[in-house]
């Protein structure tokens, strides 16, 4: 849905949105309605503009969709035993319910001392960040409380800012604003609405000029934007998938057409506008290939024309400057991101020449295109820097950020022409704090004007741990400065390992929480993951996953052996698809850890992945493998699925937040999971009865509300 690259990875890692543009990742957007500053991601056509994952979101999703219980009922008159598993079902919710209510109560003082705490730093260092102003011309856009606002460049008098659109007003109080695009010319605007149950998105057009009065909707919208002043192309979402596009004209003549549609059920459609506004791009992506087709926006009725056909293996993306096509694609050797070009007029294959290649094990995070710069937004060895090529010159300068920073957040995509870049760095024990790169002065510029206090009490530490296979693997560790005895404080240690996505290492007001009271951070960067570029992903996934499994437990290990805490005081914390290897972990050394917390998990890899009917299980064949068609796969995903593997024996405690409304985690198979795992628990216990024995706790909290995908601050908080 915009051009930042981190749109572009999340295009091809998820199956939604975001995805957030998926941002998508359609974007996890943090939304509070209780913190008046807070706000979300504004993107205009004129000047793109999108946002990472914010501060309290959780990490990337897995993408399974199950309406078991839908399905059940639709069935109901026609077989009496899926009747039966239904109320099973329901009284097994139920209990879970009561569970939960009863163990939640005895902790109800420690609850109130820490909500109290998060709210404080909350305040303290995340309620005055400002809205994302976004510059159109003359005109800045902003969206603050479910608002969207118009103002002149120039006028700070906030008495002269005009309200074009209510959420309240139309309908639409429970949802939040996703995204925005304004049309060239400033007479319409489109805005996304999601509410927080809900996967599907729908897009209100409003026209502007001369008063804000709503146009049309549109429902189950996932990407959009305005190829032309009266133009708007946009993509469908059913059932988790984005497989086809339409273009709708506000002319005399209002009409709507199919422009696209994508025969491939492994393959997800996006759209955006390349930074120039020339090219309106229809994308097309599984997890390893993908295909672009160019709309020009000077004549957007014209069919797409294709940039180069699909090849298995290769990824590519476009943006476009001077009649030249610049393509960041995986073609080539080595098999990671390149930035190449060709004419427009040529775009063919056979014609990309290399314009600039990363270094071996950099990570590609965000590139952003200007008019006569690039920016790349790099890792290397766990160091986050820049390189800026001109294309004047064809110099290419790097740009060194300050050590502490892990993430970075763009802060608003800004126009083609200007000659500065703005964005945000940050990590999980500090807040964003605002940079800025200067073109003309060729110099990196720390913002002042936000006072945000600098967190000088907590140290970063970079480790690498040997993995079975000698394989070095990344860990990012904090602690307090202060702290002493360090094999005596608690560890809560990260991990996700999985679709080539980075751990989230955002600030989060909760970790600070944990640095302030003593304990000891580590997140472990394992195979599977993004964080050492395509093959770091490639090395742990499909028949490469128990390697993942293997690099958390090298760096569990050293981390003890190095006097961070030690096994009794360790607790380990995934979600999504990192379930799969901390619940691995739990089967194979559960030594290693006292206590697990996972958020929405994914456990039952063997039985989702032979579930053909779910929207999503042949593009996650690319991730896992196919058991239903290949033998070694099944046998291979059954040696390492946590729930397949369940045994008597000594567990951990386990914490897990389940929601109700999870569209990609199938909630009856957590709730198979729980009653699997505490009775094995049960069952070793009842053998070994020796002195000291204890069975775990094992706690299940199915939330009503929040998703997968996104909570908002309150609810973040209530969790």
């Amino acid at each position: 849905s915009c051009i930042g690259l981190q749109n572009f990875f999340q295009a091809l890692s998820f199956s939604v949105k975001y995805y957030s543009k998926h941002n998508h990742l359609q974007t996890m957007y943090l939304y509070s309605q209780i913190k008046p500053k807070k706000c979300h991601i504004l993107e205009c056509s004129g000047n793109a503009c999108s946002s990472t994952m914010p501060p309290g979101s959780i990490l990337q999703w897995r993408f399974f969709s199950c309406k078991e219980v839908t399905k059940v009922s639709r069935k109901r008159k026609k077989n009496p035993s899926v009747v039966t598993s239904e109320l099973l079902y329901k009284n097994l919710l139920r209990s879970e319910q009561e569970n939960w209510n009863e163990i939640s109560a005895r902790y109800k003082s420690m609850t109130k001392r820490i909500k109290q705490k998060l709210e404080g730093l909350h305040n303290k260092y995340m309620f005055n960040l400002s809205s994302p102003r976004i510059k159109f011309g003359e005109n800045v856009y902003f969206e603050e409380n479910g608002c969207i606002f118009l103002s002149k460049a120039d006028d700070v008098d906030e008495a002269n800012v005009n309200i074009l659109f209510r959420t309240e007003d139309t309908g639409f109080s429970d949802a939040r604003i996703q995204r925005i695009r304004i049309s060239p010319d400033q007479r319409y605007m489109a805005a996304s609405l999601k509410s927080e149950n809900s996967e599907e998105a729908t897009c209100v057009i409003m026209k502007l000029d001369p008063f804000p009065v709503m146009e049309k909707v549109i429902p189950n919208i996932f990407s959009f934007e305005w190829a032309a002043r009266d133009v708007l192309f946009y993509t469908s979402q059913k059932n988790l998938k984005c497989q086809e596009v339409f273009m709708t004209t506000f002319t005399n003549e209002k009409h709507t057409k199919l422009v696209y549609t994508e025969q491939d059920a492994r393959f997800f459609v996006d759209i955006y506008c390349t930074k120039d506004r020339r090219f309106l791009t229809i994308n097309s992506n599984s997890k390893t290939t993908s295909e672009v087709w160019l709309v020009d926006c000077s004549h957007p009725f014209k069919s797409p024309v294709l940039v180069q056909a699909r090849t298995k293996g290769v990824i590519y993306h476009i943006e476009h400057r001077n009649d030249e096509l610049y393509i960041l694609t995986t073609y080539g050797e080595p098999a990671e991101y390149k930035l190449m070009k060709a004419p427009v007029a040529s775009s063919g294959i056979e014609n990309w020449q290399l314009f600039y290649a990363l270094e071996e094990k950099t990570k590609l995070i965000d590139l952003e295109m200007f008019s006569n710069h690039c920016i790349m937004f790099l890792q290397h060895t766990g160091h986050l820097y820049l390189n800026v090529i001109s294309f004047v010159s064809h110099s290419v300068q790097p740009i060194k950020l300050p050590t502490w920073a892990c993430a970075f957040e763009l802060e608003s995509h800004p126009e083609h022409t200007t000659s500065t870049c703005y964005f945000q760095l940050t990590s999980p024990v500090h807040p964003p704090k605002r940079f800025a790169y200067s073109f003309k002065e060729n110099n990196l510029i720390e913002q002042a004007e936000q006072e945000v206090p600098i967190i000088k009490k907590c140290h970063t530490t970079r480790l690498l741990a040997k993995s079975k296979d000698e394989t070095l693997v990344p860990i990012t560790v904090f602690h307090n400065i202060n702290s002493k005895e360090l094999h005596r404080k608690p560890l809560l240690v990260h991990v996700y390992g999985a679709y080539g996505i980075d751990l989230n290492m955002s600030f989060k007001e909760e970790k600070l929480m944990l640095i302030e009271e003593g304990w000891i951070l580590a997140y472990c960067h394992v195979r599977g993951g993004g964080e050492l570029g395509l093959n770091w992903h490639k090395d742990g996934c499909q028949h490469n996953k128990l390697k993942g499994l293997h690099d958390l437990k090298a760096c569990i290990m050293l981390l003890h052996e190095l006097g961070f805490s030690q096994p009794k005081y360790t607790a380990l914390a995934a979600a999504s698809a990192g379930g799969v290897l901390a619940g691995a972990l739990c089967n194979t050394d559960p030594e290693l850890i006292r206590a697990v917390v996972l958020q929405a998990p994914f456990l039952d890899v063997l039985n989702t992945m032979m579930k053909t009917h779910l929207p999503l299980t042949m593009e996650e064949q690319e991730e896992w493998g196919n058991p239903l068609a290949d033998k070694e796969s099944m046998k291979y995903i059954k040696s390492y699925c946590p729930y397949q593997n369940i045994k008597p024996q000594h567990y951990p405690s386990v914490f897990i937040t389940a929601y109700e409304n999870d569209q990609r985690i199938p909630l009856t198979g957590v709730l198979r999971y729980v009653q699997k795992l505490r009775k094995a628990a049960r069952d070793h216990a009842s053998r070994t009865e020796r002195k000291g024995n204890w069975i775990p706790n094992i706690i299940l909290d199915i939330r009503a509300n929040g998703s997968h995908c996104d909570s908002s601050w309150e609810d973040s908080l209530n969790e």
